[in-house]
């Protein structure tokens, strides 16, 4: 099977998943409903360039999120509150990693019966994804992600992912 690598990418409502790779020849993997891109840019890189595409920089919309949430650790990011564009990271930033997520995707979380280090993400597309991050931590990473699209949106958010 042949993969397009593509040297940059645009975060866009059809963005479900940014996940780091370890390859020569591209650093991120991204995932939309229905297609699967290969991007020679970090997930950082694509997610910074979101957020100036939505108007402000990363260090802004952090900052904000901080000032207007109070979290201080994993933080969610408004990539673009008019577009509806909101993710969340897996683990720190700086960790290599560290996924990020487009909650407006995720259908429900569930626990992997297989391990309690793992949770797994049902996204509306029918696609799943195992994460190495408990359902603990990823129940609080949608709480605070949920939090922040309250806090800069009047967009009504969907309640049932909790299982």
């Amino acid at each position: 099977m042949s993969i397009t690598i593509l040297p940059d990418y645009e975060i866009t409502q059809d963005t479900t998943a940014i996940f780091s790779a370890t390859h020569t020849d591209y650093y991120s993997i991204v995932w939309e409903r229905d297609r699967i891109y290969y991007i020679q840019k970090t997930p950082m890189q694509l997610i910074k360039a979101g957020c100036l595409e939505g108007g402000a920089d990363f260090n802004g919309r952090k900052a904000s999120v901080i000032h207007k949430t109070g979290i201080q650790s994993k933080i969610p990011i408004p990539i673009n509150p008019n577009e509806h564009i909101y993710a969340f990271p897996t683990h720190s930033p700086t960790l290599h990693e560290c996924s990020w997520i487009f909650y407006h995707h995720i259908k429900s979380i569930k626990r992997n019966p297989k391990s309690h280090s793992q949770s797994i993400i049902l996204f509306h597309h029918h696609k799943q994804l195992e994460l190495d991050i408990s359902y603990h931590s990823l129940e609080k990473q949608l709480q605070r992600t949920s939090y922040c699209i309250v806090r800069f949106s009047h967009y009504k958010i969907r309640s049932s992912h909790f299982e």
